[in-house]
């Protein structure tokens, strides 16, 4: 024959031929006796073979039943294996998730002790990542980024909002040149992260200071690399809190001013429409969210 049978008929047989009863398969598969012994019926008028022998109170496989028998039920062992697969892939498995260099590893990666915890199921693959990446075409399910909420194509859930202001080593406060005032910046050497849009200008304009060479200062890759400069005393970054709290509270950086950025930004996790409900993508937004809200609640 040119065609497979239904899948129905094929699942009627199996139950049938592992309980050698109708009754038996008809309870296992929640049908009637009456509808497994048509299926059966119908499937050996399509293979045009006997697969039972019909006898008293029971059943007993023919020859080509018999034949037929493991060839059906690898099939069915096959499409079992292959629905687990599936699950598993979607509860768990790996989980590739980029995020900005800075709050992955000062915020993020502090806590994936607890997420392995909390699901030790997703095997975290984290992308660190400056770039704003496309997450479908490069193969990113889901990611972490900071702005106003609004990608296209994607979902986003806010998860805190950075309090943005100058830090430096407590070194600077005394010395030739103490830091007071935004206007003793002119005396000291501006880190500069270029990881994107550089907030010096923006506090600058905020703080109301004028005459600041922003052309001057040093340089890095990432946010992170500036506040392991600023630790080290080589000069003033541009920090967010939460992201140097347990910097701030050792002592290690200090806030020399009051004045922060203030801006409608913060940290959203974002992941495209189409996955956005998968288990296991779900099951780490759960756990995100309910870390912000805790970063939130104890700053």
């Amino acid at each position: 024959m040119s065609r497979l049978p239904p899948l129905n008929a094929m699942r009627a047989f199996d139950a049938a031929a592992r309980h050698l009863s109708f009754t038996r398969a008809a309870h296992e598969l929640h049908v009637t006796q009456a509808a497994i012994s048509h299926q059966v019926k119908a499937l050996e008028q399509d293979l045009g073979v006997p697969l039972f022998k019909r006898l008293n109170r029971t059943l007993a496989l023919t020859d080509e039943g018999q034949a037929l028998l493991p060839f059906v039920r690898g099939a069915f062992e096959q499409l079992n294996a292959g629905v687990r697969e599936l699950e598993r892939f979607c509860a768990g498995g790996t989980l590739t998730v980029t995020a900005p260099p800075t709050l992955a590893s000062e915020w993020l990666v502090p806590r994936l002790g607890r997420l392995h915890l909390a699901h030790p199921e997703i095997d975290l693959r984290l992308n660190a990542s400056p770039r704003v990446v496309d997450m479908m075409r490069e193969g990113i399910d889901c990611g972490i980024r900071h702005g106003e909420g609004i990608w296209s194509g994607l979902r986003a859930y806010r998860l805190f909002q950075p309090v943005v202001k100058p830090v430096c080593s407590p070194t600077l406060l005394e010395g030739e040149h103490p830091l007071r005032t935004p206007a003793d910046l002119v005396h000291h050497t501006l880190l500069h992260a270029m990881d994107g849009v550089d907030e010096w200008q923006l506090w600058l304009r905020v703080a109301g200071i004028e005459g600041i060479d922003l052309g001057r200062g040093l340089r890095f890759e990432n946010g992170d690399h500036a506040m392991k400069a600023a630790v080290a005393g080589a000069g003033v970054a541009i920090g967010r809190r939460p992201l140097i709290n347990d910097e701030l509270k050792i002592g290690r950086l200090v806030e020399p001013f009051d004045v922060s950025l203030g801006n409608q930004c913060a940290y959203h996790f974002v992941v495209p429409e189409s996955t956005a409900d998968q288990p296991k993508i779900a099951a780490f937004r759960g756990w995100l969210l309910n870390e912000a809200a805790r970063t939130e609640l104890t700053g």
